[in-house]
């Protein structure tokens, strides 16, 4: 069962959907869930917290400010710490359902949210529970991997550049998610990013953009949710990551998942960092619902 929902993130309406299991009369432990960098929803959210739900979870999935049905400006920029603390928004309100079952609270999240999640399993106690799945752990090591180094220097002129122009009154620069041509400038460029957003923006999510605030990448260069992994403990942590992900790098998130102290378990799947919406899908959400289970059912 799965009905609309809109909730304040002070001053900024977010928007999303909140999932029950179809049985249910008593309250039930829920997943609080976003997407990742400029996904919407509708692009495969609504898949696994329909396999929530089919497990006996509650779930509440919502669009992060500045992107599909939430409000927030500038659009199409991304703010790390804003979306970390928009999860906490989110907990509050779901805290607050009628149904749901507040001391019992699991959050998921992945690629870009998959780090959002490392930090709110860190900072926020009234969390029981984080799966991340292709997590991204360090933007700047991430960015050195997937950025050619002979290009790092110049998009760090085109940073500098923005901030100069913004400075003069001029809008925030803007650049394309993904493009066709991996040479091209654009915030994730690898192969299987235009393949994934470009189809699955057509065929489930019409409303995506393929465009972001360039300094939206400069904040992902910045950002280190990894630092945060020996923090989440004693709350529960499962990281699920992809043997073949070259967009948040398989080695790198497995190196910092050492840093995480237990209870926690690392889950590596075949294929790439898009698998995990479709061809593994089962692998992945299954892995999850399973920590969930561990975790939360009681």
């Amino acid at each position: 069962m799965r009905r609309d929902v809109e909730f304040d993130a002070e001053g900024v309406t977010l928007r999303g959907w909140h999932y029950l299991p179809s049985k249910t009369r008593k309250k039930v432990p829920t997943i609080v869930m976003a997407h990742g960098f400029s996904a919407t929803k509708e692009m495969y959210l609504d898949r696994f917290a329909e396999a929530f739900a089919d497990a006996g979870f509650g779930a509440l999935v919502f669009d992060n400010r500045n992107f599909g049905a939430s409000d927030g400006e500038p659009r199409q920029e991304i703010d790390p710490w804003e979306q970390v603390r928009d999860y906490r928004h989110a907990i509050t309100f779901a805290q607050g359902l009628k149904q749901v079952d507040r001391d019992r609270i699991g959050i998921w999240g992945s690629s870009y949210s998959g780090g959002h999640v490392i930090v709110v399993g860190a900072i926020d106690r009234r969390v029981k529970c984080v799966v991340g799945q292709v997590p991204l752990v360090s933007g700047h090591r991430n960015a050195r991997r997937i950025v050619r180094a002979d290009f790092v220097d110049a998009v760090g002129a085109m940073f500098d550049d923005d901030r100069a122009n913004r400075y003069a009154g001029q809008p925030p620069a803007m650049i394309p998610v993904v493009d066709a041509d991996p040479m091209a400038p654009s915030a994730l460029p690898t192969a299987d990013s235009w393949t994934w957003f470009s189809e699955t923006g057509k065929t489930r999510a019409p409303s995506w953009k393929n465009e972001v605030t360039l300094r939206s990448v400069e904040m992902f260069w910045e950002y280190e949710p990894g630092a945060y992994l020996p923090y989440v403990s004693p709350t529960p942590l499962c990281m699920i990551v992809a043997r073949g992900d070259v967009l948040t790098i398989c080695d790198l998130a497995i190196e910092a998942y050492e840093s995480a102290r237990e209870p926690k378990k690392l889950v590596v799947l075949p294929g790439g960092h898009f698998d995990a919406y479709v061809a593994g899908f089962d692998g992945a959400s299954g892995a999850a619902i399973d920590w969930f289970v561990e975790h939360l059912q009681r």
